[in-house]
């Protein structure tokens, strides 16, 4: 064991991460393990490893037993998709398993379809993610080319607006709570508009309160500094 973490006096606090796309989740508490020197380091809700913006570690026992009332804060996003194709794990990371060539659509037509997504509403997860039944990972049974039952998940869509449309992409923020999967909704808008759809880029902005503007890029932290950028009494 790590003799920082068996020291009572070592620090405890919360890191507001800007994770950069590429590492997953995990990567980046294995990293920040290797600055720190503290082994008892988790975070309050995983990113896909294409997916970019603010992750909330909890370093030390002292912040990590309290990590779960930050895990069902609200969140924002905002994605890129991709009209006319459909991906197996919903985003540009899988293979393409259908393409529609179809006309473009207009702007009001897809703001008319976005309506429909905001409130209170059932998501079943997607089969590419790390939620567990009987205890295995979706995705290490989705790579095994096994599809399981999946019961749908209650989540409520507060915002979906669309910032930007260029055919076949366009930009959306999404103001959400906590469990929602974006590449799924990036799905389901795309077969409500009979035309396809997966996520090309994924940022998440916000968590509860906590912006991108309040994080710090993993490459700025070093073993010197850390300590500067841990967060206490919030």
């Amino acid at each position: 064991m790590d003799k920082t973490e068996d020291n009572n006096s070592a620090p405890s606090g919360f890191l507001f991460i800007n994770k950069p796309s590429g590492p997953t989740s995990h990567d980046i508490i294995d990293r920040l393990r290797r600055i720190t020197g503290i082994r008892k380091i988790g975070h309050a809700g995983t990113l896909d490893p294409f997916a970019s913006g603010v992750l909330i570690v909890a370093a030390g026992r002292g912040a990590t037993r309290e990590i779960g009332r930050w895990v069902k804060l609200d969140k924002e996003y905002e994605a890129v998709l991709r009209l006319g194709a459909i991906s197996d794990t919903y985003d540009r990371t899988g293979k393409i398993v259908e393409t529609q060539n179809l006309a473009s659509l207009r702007r009001d037509e897809i703001e008319d379809v976005f309506k429909k997504f905001v409130g209170e509403q059932e998501q079943i997860p997607p089969m590419y993610s790390a939620k567990k039944i009987g205890g295995k990972k979706l995705y290490e049974l989705a790579r095994k080319g096994i599809e399981v039952e999946r019961q749908p998940v209650e989540i409520t869509i507060y915002e979906l607006r669309l910032l930007s449309y260029d055919w076949p992409e366009l930009k959306i923020k999404v103001r959400c709570s906590s469990g929602t999967y974006i590449r799924t909704l990036a799905h389901d808008i795309g077969q409500a508009l009979s035309r396809g759809a997966y996520t090309e880029e994924l940022t998440r902005t916000a968590v509860g309160e906590i912006k991108l503007a309040d994080t710090v890029d993993i490459k700025n932290l070093e073993k010197e500094n850390w300590r500067i950028f841990l967060q206490h009494n919030i």
